[in-house]
Formats: structure tokens, C-alpha cells, sequence
């Protein structure tokens, strides 16, 4: 029986994949600190040519979360995300007049961490709003988040005085 610690994280690494790092992390930026389903959403929606190795990484880390340490798919965050560069493989292509003209094909090595988040008590999560992103505890009972979808819809974002249920506190006359 494996012993499940929720400070344990489970990575997967992919090396040499024939793309620019500049291009990989457009796409890395997107996903980092998200939970695993909503980033196989994102990276299936996503019309870039880096989201099927980064897709591919995450759901190799994703296996190796729930095959060597039992943890549950749900409960995976992506805690890091990064892109190093790689070699350069470098090529001649022949010319005219027997010249020769460099070819770059630049490579990148991707790094995807998961961290399991279902017994870490001091997690927090970042929600995008239109004010812009929040950090919100993940475990919020579910008559506040029912309060807060509602405080929103009433006040569409605006900004509300502290005392705007009770009384007028002075007049125009």
C-alpha cells in the first residue's frame, strides 16, 4: 500500500521536442496553476501547434500521479510548468553557385509538475473575474460560493458602499 502525502509532487518531463521555447511557453503560461481537467480542455481548445506535446506531457504526469502514488485525477493541480531551451540542430541546405545556407531548427525541454491538492489544507486557488484574478481558498462552503454568484449578479462588478442595505446616512436637502 502506497502512503499518500500531499506534499509529494509527480512530474513529467519531455526533452528535445522540435519547437521553439519562445512558442512553448505561450502556451505553458496558459496552464500553470490550473486544475488537470480544465487544462485538457484549454490545451484541446488552443489552435497552437505546442498544445499536443504540452497535452501529452500533462496526461503522462497525470498517469504517473494515479499509477505510482494512487492519487485521484481530480485532485491534480499543474504546480509548475516550465520551458528550457534546447540544442539547436543545425543543417546546411546547398545553394546556388555552390553555396550553402544555415538551417536552425531550435528544440525545447518542457517540465510538468502535478501536485496533489485534496489533503493540503492551506491551498489557494486564483479565479479570474472581470475585476481581474483573485485568490480564493479552495475550500469554500457551497452557501458562500452560492452568496458570491449572487452578490455578483446583483452588482454586475460595481462598487457598493459598506452601508448600502441600512438606512441613508445623510440627505441632499
Amino acid at each position: 500500500m502506497i502512503k499518500i502525502e500531499p506534499d509529494v509532487e509527480v512530474y513529467a518531463l519531455g526533452q528535445h521536442i522540435c519547437m521553439s521555447a519562445h512558442k512553448a511557453r505561450r502556451v505553458i503560461d496558459q496552464i500553470r496553476g490550473r486544475p488537470y481537467d480544465e487544462t485538457l480542455m484549454i490545451l484541446e481548445l488552443m489552435p497552437y501547434r505546442a498544445c499536443y506535446p504540452i497535452f501529452k506531457l500533462v496526461y503522462s504526469a497525470a498517469a504517473n500521479a494515479t499509477h505510482n502514488m494512487c492519487f485521484n485525477k481530480t485532485d491534480l493541480i499543474i504546480s509548475q510548468a516550465e520551458v528550457n531551451e534546447g540544442t539547436i540542430v543545425k543543417k546546411l541546405k546547398p545553394r546556388a553557385r555552390g553555396r550553402s545556407y544555415p538551417i536552425k531548427r531550435p528544440t525545447c525541454h518542457i517540465t510538468i509538475v502535478l501536485q496533489d491538492i485534496s489533503k493540503d489544507k492551506n491551498f489557494f486557488i486564483w479565479l479570474k473575474t472581470k475585476r481581474g484574478w483573485v485568490y480564493k481558498d479552495k475550500y469554500i462552503d457551497i452557501r458562500e460560493k452560492y452568496e458570491y454568484m449572487l452578490y455578483e449578479k446583483l452588482h454586475q462588478g460595481k462598487m457598493i458602499w459598506v452601508n448600502s442595505e441600512s438606512e441613508v446616512i445623510w440627505d441632499k436637502k
